[in-house]
């Protein structure tokens, strides 16, 4: 191929790739305000997300694994109730997203929110460590914070790119079947993990500050990782290679934030 026409290809490639940059979210007091990668629509990522959760309920339910306690569920409907209505702070449509809030019977230390405000939290996180309230809005606000700022269509819009990208460079170069498989674990270290670990303190940061102005302790995140950590055993996989800030790193920086975070629970206490 031509220098010329490679020149075409890259410069093609960049304007479709710098097309894609925008935000999901608006700043909030905390400040989270990166520029976003953004190729895949937004609904495209929202029904993917619904749809697993659809499917893990409907699962949930035919084992009989789904909401095994009915206090454990209303208790945390309760929190949603009040943590959904602050999300107007990051986003005008959040509010008014359909909201649900399940539980599935499992061992696991998981929860997420899937699509426009469908939260699950399984059991294991709930009955393994012993959670306040105040810990519970923690991890749920970090999970809705995961949604708000729409990393899943952010990482979708990354792999869409990077094979975009592997396909061109392929056609180009005739690389073999082993020099593709080294620029696809260049491209993961280089690209997918680094954005993953900046998606979680984002959403690590947003929650925070989603807990304080719903009135709950901002304290709490912290305490809730330190537990994290200690049900773990204090076993934590090489930061450098892994989607997650390592506990410590985590509590380091949500430490950081938590002068801002508790003048807005301040405020949340004095207002209520």
């Amino acid at each position: 191929m031509s220098q010329k026409l490679f020149l075409s290809v890259l410069i093609a490639m960049a304007a479709f790739l710098f097309a894609g940059c925008s935000a999901t979210t608006k700043s909030g007091a905390i400040g989270v305000d990166r520029s976003q990668f953004l190729l895949v629509s937004s609904d495209e990522a929202f029904n993917s997300g619904n749809s697993y959760y659809v499917q893990e309920v409907k699962t949930a339910d035919k084992n009989r694994t789904l909401n095994p306690d009915k206090r454990q569920t209303d208790r945390l409907r309760g929190i949603a109730a009040r943590l959904a209505p602050k999300t107007k702070v990051f986003r005008d449509d959040a509010p008014n997203w359909g909201w649900e809030v399940n539980v599935m019977k499992s061992d696991e230390l998981n929860a997420y929110c899937a699509g426009r405000g469908k939260i699950m939290f399984y059991t294991g996180i709930l009955e393994k460590i012993t959670v306040t309230d105040d810990e519970i809005a923690a991890v749920m606000g970090h999970e809705i914070a995961h949604a708000l700022r729409e990393h899943s269509r952010e990482r979708m819009s990354q792999a869409y790119a990077q094979n975009l990208g592997l396909s061109i460079a392929g056609a180009l170069t005739k690389a073999s079947g082993a020099a593709m498989s080294a620029a696809q674990m260049a491209a993961q270290l280089a690209v997918t993990l680094p954005y993953s670990r900046e998606h979680e303190r984002e959403a690590d940061r947003i929650g925070l500050e989603l807990m304080a102005r719903a009135g709950y302790d901002p304290n709490a995140a912290v305490r809730v990782w330190e537990k994290m950590a200690k049900q773990s055993g204090g076993g934590q996989t090489m930061e450098f290679l892994s989607t997650h800030p390592s506990n410590q790193s985590r509590i380091a920086d949500m430490k950081n934030y938590l002068p801002i975070a508790i003048q807005l629970y301040k405020e949340a206490k004095g207002a209520r």
